[in-house]
């Protein structure tokens, strides 16, 4: 791929603080163009400081940051009426309306869409009468949406975007979202529910502790880490009459096992229970979720493996 068609590029980025705490400690990616990129960690890993980066509200100690080409903090003329920004939290005067809100936005706002497309893309639009201080949480995060889309950005940062939504309405972000990279626009997405990234992201990267551990398709991250079989066994058969080859672990009647060959060891366990006659209750085979891998990897490198 080449240089021009990230929109996004990061080399060696760090940020420190007052009294020395450096919260991004030299990270480098790249985002293409058209890509939903999820940027992962745990609390305090160097998330919100490294978006700050890439949005320009900072600049950085050390490294660099190009969005659009463009220098985000020092070239912020450049960039700000070409990317959209949903924050974690928004600050709306209370006593204004939905429409109200986002016509006061529009007007900030270089080419911004009719006030009407901007809420019906969100679901707000029989809202728009509607003052904010009566709108739920989650309609809350529906009108920060809306805002950060009134410009019709070549980049949207999303920060925790569906944090309040329910079931229903985290699903109709995910597709607005996914046709918003269809028809072009680059996302850079950061959430705590990892079922949104696995679901959204194009790619992803995981912090720790300042720093990328790993990155990658969120199918490639978790490749490399084991499927794992539940089941329960009846009383009277102990685990020792499992094959060996299955490595099971057993706590009380109950079994896990790990494999990285999930097919093969679910057919030998299958096999084996026909052949003896064993019933297997709550019998669960999954390949590894993100959030496992999510999990694994913060725990090693919080152990410093």
């Amino acid at each position: 791929m080449t240089t021009d068609q990230y929109v996004i590029t990061v080399d060696d980025l760090r940020r420190k603080y007052a009294g020395g705490f450096e919260a991004v400690s030299g990270i480098s990616l790249s985002v293409a163009r058209g890509e939903i990129f999820a940027l992962l960690g745990t609390n305090g890993a160097g998330k919100t400081s490294t978006v700050e980066l890439l949005e320009g509200l900072a600049a950085p100690s050390a490294g660099t940051v190009r969005v659009l080409g463009h220098d985000p903090y020092r070239e912020r003329a450049a960039v700000r009426p070409r990317i959209g920004v949903m924050l974690q939290e928004g600050g709306f005067p209370s006593d204004l309306t939905v429409a109200e809100t986002t016509r006061m936005w529009a007007r900030c706002t270089s080419g911004a869409r009719p006030v009407a497309e901007a809420l019906e893309l969100v679901g707000l639009g029989h809202r728009a009468g509607v003052r904010v201080k009566q709108l739920s949480g989650g309609e809350r995060r529906r009108l920060d949406l809306a805002l950060a889309l009134l410009g019709r950005p070549e980049v949207l940062f999303l920060d925790e975007p569906t944090t309040g939504l329910d079931a229903e309405g985290r699903h109709d972000t995910w597709d607005l979202v996914r046709s918003l990279r269809d028809t072009g626009t680059t996302v850079m997405l950061t959430t705590h529910y990892l079922e949104e990234a696995e679901t959204l992201a194009d790619r992803l990267a995981i912090m720790h502790r300042g720093r990328i551990v790993t990155t990658g398709t969120p199918a490639g991250v978790t490749a490399s880490r084991p499927a794992r079989i539940r089941f329960t066994l009846p009383d009277g058969v102990p685990a020792g009459r499992l094959p060996l080859s299955l490595q099971a672990a057993a706590q009380g009647q109950r079994i896990s096992i790990r494999t990285h060959d999930l097919q093969s060891s679910l057919a030998e366990l299958l096999r084996w229970a026909a052949e003896t006659g064993v019933r297997l209750t709550g019998l669960d085979a999954r390949s590894a979720s993100l959030e496992e891998a999510f999990l694994e990897i913060a725990q090693a490198e919080s152990a410093g493996v």
